[in-house]
């Protein structure tokens, strides 16, 4: 009979745990060595052997036999992490293999080599690997330490999470609005955490598939050339793949870089839509490329696929992307709504996940220029028949002289026949009403269309402004809205932002946040920069149900900052000095005035006796618009000339050498500008020193001798001189260095930012927000800062903050309340802490014309600022404001920052809390660097708190911190002297002389005679009272201002 070897497993729980048995049933024809391996593969691993155990068998042939095996794993195998096990692994697969082999006793001791292959019989079962968080603890039969014990005790039950992480992308969930300029949404990519995904995406470098999905808006087509989409910069500043554009006529461009290092580019043979929501989808797949275009009701418009035999270079994290404009590019004046990025994965129109979100805004915006289209319609027309009315009566003026005079002197023309029907005229009844009360025969109305209808908006806006900064003007609030929204839609977006301020503010209307982001949204694409700066105080502080969104709040405040730098070349506009005056500082607001005020004509008074530094304030304030002065160009150089012949001050012949160079309010005369640039040099003015260097670099071309005056004037500490030395390198034009040296040009301009370079701020501020440069980490958050330090300097909102606060000293009420709302909504610090002071000191008019609760929330938005006074919210939350209740830790919290900010009241008030009996957290002590260690007790900390008040105050007057900290000391030493062992011993003595007193006084009596006995005893004998003088406890004083 023939025996067949075999070998069989049985397992009753086919999972990977310690001391699993397994059931090994085998036959063995000849003598035989039986095997049993385990082979395990992890994700860093594959095929480790982690078990082994074999047995010789050689008298037990030809009979079927059955062997019990306990299997012993690796302990970080089959138990979870604890104090001595600190990395168990992951197991994918556990495979248990087992076989025989006819082998003679002799090779029993040999190495296990064996081949599973060449066995004469064999099989194996898969065992079922248990996760880390399901196994049990080892038993190590060891004590720990106590502290060992409790260390891992606090972390044992924590089961880490692996962040979930997909190669889609959600690029931009919130609209923004692309006003063409050359800013737009920076993104960064960064590798995959996830080693399988980055695997595939290194894979794809040069084999790309990927794809985009943007919502658009769109509301014209490039004006020249190409207008940025969505583009990719890389490392060294140049596009990458992908670069998509939209050119003059509608067609999409994209460009792609290639692997051997050329660029390539198409067009599509479609247009993108005008005024209507689309999606643009573009997937990448090799050298192909799929761009369709798909409506709001998801149906595909347009579709086209390009097919390339060569490769393109894709790869994503080395640079940054870029929607709408950058440096490089204008962007698109549309609207971007929400755009998906799916980096590794190519999809169909049907499979993206990219849904249009906030239906109702976007139906608004929709609304919005539905209506603007027939209003502009309604003007341009209007326009254009009075026109035509006034040189048909011209005709006529030459042959009759009475009408031409009755044209001259009398009513100006108007349309009265209109061309339009009822229910048109009594929709827009408000417009034509106004529009037959303008004069359209006016000069300074331009015959291009579209410059009239802007026109006409400003004048609606005007008439609006008028009224509304009457003495009771906010009360017309209501019927002023329509008149807006028609001056908003003839594209003066001034009016916008006032409509936004309206709805989000509830000022005089009610509250409606979906017309408040409309025309936020509709200023900012219209390039108004209040518009534009309130959008980005509301991504950067994530308020008013406006997402938290650091690079979309630089998009729009670069946007400023950039226009800053201009504003400030431009003498013309309504633009004054941004002026730091709070309405609760006497001293700054005494030192305003105007051309008639005091200050103002001492100063003229000086300047005209010859006196350099009168001359030059008087230059400054009439040329900027400074300290309540308006701005008046021609005055001011008029001062400087006279300043720079008379008195010889380098200042003023600097300032006198500058307008002469850029012909600012006075004709351009380099020859004089340069011998007074060089006469203010020899002066040693380190300004004229870079003066200097920038007429060699601007007229001459010598750029030698410019970083040669630009060098001396860095060394003088010049932050200009630091900027233009870093334009050298920039442009590759540095005297004796070949090339173009970013980094050297991006450290110089670090250093002109730490001077308050405006430029400077804003190559760093770009530098922050890319992370392109090495010295430059990318830092979303600083990048904002710097932007918006730059972009709150704005000439035009400067006008806006000073004609508040011209209204405020006025005592025009209804125009200062007006105005700094205006400024506040931009997030503006001082001037939300201005308008929250109006509102306490007029309460009813708050009430009357405001549906938000003015103080609390200005006060509030107010603290989360740089610099802010925060204290008044602190009060706010000590005592609990209307409906908000009270919290003591956060109204402390408000102190300690007010205290850190230098305000003496911050230390003050927090003294007082303690007085009270309440303790201040740890955290706000560390906050304020004060040592626990050293201050332990509560006198000692209350000591160091009244002195760090009384040093942040004026010292040379008596403040209340000073008399605090006197009460203070006082206290504390007449507490000292009850609590002595000196005054214990000397009441003592004198109670004992006044026992042994008594006693012989008693004594000496009961000697006397008879007679004696009636004398009167002398009732005037002093005694000692026993009533200690005691100190009041501590009263609970309110928290008063110092």
């Amino acid at each position: 009979m023939d025996y067949v070897d075999f070998i069989y497993l049985n397992i009753l729980e086919k999972k990977v745990l310690n001391n699993s048995e397994v059931s090994v049933q085998y036959l063995c024809s000849k003598p035989c060595i039986v095997n049993l391996e385990a082979v395990a593969s992890s994700e860093f691993r594959t095929g480790v052997p982690v078990y082994r155990r074999r047995w010789k068998d050689e008298k037990n042939l030809y009979v079927s036999r059955t062997r019990q095996v306990h299997l012993k794993f690796p302990s970080i195998m089959v138990y979870r992490d604890d104090y001595i096990i600190r990395n168990s692994i992951i197991v994918h697969s556990v495979i248990l293999y087992a076989w025989i082999s006819h082998k003679s006793a002799s090779n029993y001791d040999d190495e296990q080599n064996e081949d599973y292959q060449a066995a004469v019989a064999k099989n194996y079962t898969f065992l079922e690997a248990v996760p880390p968080f399901e196994r049990p603890y080892k038993d190590h039969k060891v004590c720990l330490q106590w502290g060992a014990d409790y260390l891992w005790m606090l972390q044992a039950n924590r089961i880490p999470q692996c962040p979930h992480e997909s190669d889609g992308v959600q690029v931009l969930e919130f609209i923004y609005a692309s006003s063409g300029e050359k800013t737009g949404i920076v993104k960064k990519f960064e590798q995959f955490e996830n080693r399988e995904l980055e695997t595939v995406r290194q894979h794809q470098i040069d084999y790309p598939m990927f794809t985009i999905s943007i919502w658009l808006y769109l509301l014209h087509h490039c004006e020249k050339d190409l207008c940025g989409i969505l583009y990719f910069i890389d490392s060294k500043e140049m596009y990458g793949t992908p670069a998509v554009f939209l050119n003059e006529e509608g067609y999409v461009h994209i460009q792609m870089h290639l692997v051997r290092g050329d660029d390539l580019a198409v067009k599509t043979s479609f247009s993108l839509p005008l005024k209507q929501w689309f999606r643009l989808d573009l997937s990448f797949k090799g050298g192909q490329i799929e761009v369709s275009s798909v409506g709001k009701n998801l149906k595909r418009h347009h579709h086209q696929s390009f097919t390339f035999r060569e490769d393109f270079y894709y790869d994503d994290t080395g640079g940054y992307f870029v929607l709408g404009g950058s440096g490089y590019v204008n962007g698109i004046e549309a609207f971007f709504g929400p755009v998906k990025y799916y980096r590794l994965n190519v999809l169909e129109t049907e499979q993206i996940s990219n849904p249009l979100h906030d239906k109702d805004t976007v139906e608004q915006i929709e609304l919005y220029y539905e209506r603007c289209m027939d209003i502009q319609e309604i003007v341009y027309d209007y326009r254009y028949i009075v026109r035509q009315g006034e040189k048909a009566h011209r005709s006529c003026y030459y042959e009759n002289y009475y009408l031409e005079l009755i044209h001259k002197y009398g009513e100006k023309s108007k349309c009265d026949a209109f061309m339009w029907g009822k229910e048109l005229r009594e929709k827009y009844h408000t417009l034509f009403k106004l529009l037959q009360e303008m004069d359209f025969s006016s000069p300074d109305v331009l015959e291009d269309g579209s410059d009239t209808v802007v026109e006409v908006g400003q004048r609606i806006f005007e008439k609006v402004v008028k009224g509304l900064s009457s003495a009771n003007g906010l009360s017309n609030l209501g019927s002023s809205v329509p008149l807006l929204v028609d001056s908003s839609c003839c594209g003066y977006h001034k009016a916008s932002y006032f409509l936004a301020v309206i709805f989000e503010t509830g000022l005089g209307v009610p509250v409606d946040r979906i017309k408040g982001l409309l025309y936020s949204l509709v200023g900012a694409q219209g390039n108004e920069r209040l518009s534009v700066m309130n959008l980005g105080y509301k991504h950067y502080q994530g308020i008013n149900n406006y997402p938290l969104d650091l690079e979309l709040s630089y998009a729009y405040y670069s946007n400023i900052a950039i226009k800053t730098s201009l504003d400030q070349h431009n003498i013309k506009g309504e633009q004054a000095f941004v002026e730091t005056i709070r309405l609760m500082d006497d001293e700054l607001l005494k030192a305003q005035t105007k051309e008639n005020g005091d200050v103002f004509m001492w100063l003229k008074h000086e300047a005209t006796r010859g006196n350099a530094a009168a001359q030059q304030r008087l230059a400054q304030m009439l040329f900027w618009g400074q300290q309540g002065v308006a701005k008046n160009p021609e005055a001011a150089i008029e001062w400087y000339a006279k300043g720079a012949i008379e008195t010889e001050d380098p200042v003023l012949i600097y300032d006198y050498a500058i307008v002469l160079f850029k012909g600012q309010g006075v004709k351009k005369n380099i020859k004089l500008a340069l011998e007074l640039m060089k006469k203010a040099a020899a002066k040693g003015l380190p300004q004229a020193v870079n003066g200097l260097g920038w007429y060699y670099h601007n007229f001459k071309r010598d750029y030698r001798k410019a970083a040669k005056h630009w060098l001396i004037a860095e060394e003088l500490g010049n932050p200009d001189a630091s900027y233009n030395l870093g334009v050298l390198y920039l442009d590759g034009i540095y005297p004796g260095v070949p090339g173009r040296n970013q980094t050297v040009a991006a450290r110089y301009f670090y250093k002109a930012a730490q001077g308050g370079h405006i430029e400077g701020t804003l190559r760093c501020s770009l530098y922050y927000i890319t992370g392109n440069m090495e010295d430059f980490p990318r830092d979303p958050e600083k990048a904002v800062i710097w932007a918006k330090h730059i972009a709150e300097k704005n000439g035009y909102l400067g006008h806006v903050i000073r004609k508040a606060l011209n209204a405020y000293l006025e005592l025009s009420w209804h125009e200062a309340l007006l105005h700094y709302i205006l400024a506040a909504e931009t997030g503006i610090e001082v001037s939300q802490s201005n308008l929250a002071h109006i509102c306490e000191e007029r309460p009813d008019l708050a009430r009357k014309y405001l549906a938000t609760d003015c103080v609390w929330r200005y006060y509030n938005f107010s603290v989360s600022q740089v610099n802010a006074p925060s204290f008044e919210m602190g009060d706010f939350y000590y005592y609990g404001y209307q409906n908000q209740s009270k919290d003591l830790e956060l109204s402390m919290r408000m102190y300690a920052q007010a205290a850190l900010e230098g305000d003496s009241q911050g230390f003050f008030n927090l003294a007082l809390v303690m007085e009270e009996g309440n303790s201040i957290p740890s955290y706000i002590l560390d906050h304020l660097e004060i040592d626990q260690a050293l201050h332990s007790s509560n006198t000692s900390l209350l000591q160091e708190l009244y002195y760090r008040c009384w040093n942040n105050s004026n010292q040379e007057s008596i403040s209340p911190c000073s008399l605090a900290l006197l009460y203070f000391y006082m206290r504390v030493l007449w507490n000292n002297v009850l609590h002595s062992t000196l005054i214990y011993f000397m009441g003592t003595f004198i109670l004992s002389i006044l026992v042994a007193f008594a006693v012989q006084s008693f004594q000496s009596l009961s000697g006397n005679d008879s007679e004696d006995a009636t004398r009167a005893v002398p009732q005037d004998e002093p005694t000692l009272s026993n009533d200690l003088s005691q100190q009041e406890s501590n009263p609970q004083s309110p928290l008063v201002t110092s």
